[in-house]
């Protein structure tokens, strides 16, 4: 009556024929380079660089920390873990992001949102 296959295909051959086919490999990396905008460097005003300062002085190793930074023509937001901050380097490590003090726009920490 019905035919059966003989073998059985492996879970892994099975799994194959769902996995998703993407016929233009780069074309979402290529959406996304063309939905870029770049933005020029702020220059922070003395108040904004007094403000910045005391948030610099709040953060502490092993604590979460909010930092927009700019990075290549753009601005970027990252939140994680403050790893180091070296004052003779004048580097702020969030998690593996080295972050040039000389690039930081804005820092939140959650145990201080407003002091």
């Amino acid at each position: 009556m019905g035919s059966k296959p003989k073998h059985k295909m492996p879970i892994e051959e099975r799994a194959k024929q769902f996995m998703p086919f993407a016929a233009l490999k780069n074309l979402p990396d290529a959406l996304a380079a063309k939905e870029k905008i770049t933005v020029p460097k702020i220059e922070l005003s003395e108040e904004a660089a007094v403000e910045l300062d005391r948030q610099m002085h709040l953060l502490v190793k092993g604590k979460i920390a909010t930092v927009v930074y700019f990075h290549k023509d753009e601005y970027i937001k990252i939140t994680g873990m403050v790893a180091r901050i070296e004052e003779t380097s004048r580097l702020l490590q969030i998690v593996n992001t080295k972050i040039s003090f000389d690039d930081i726009l804005k820092i939140t920490c959650p145990e201080h949102p407003r002091e």
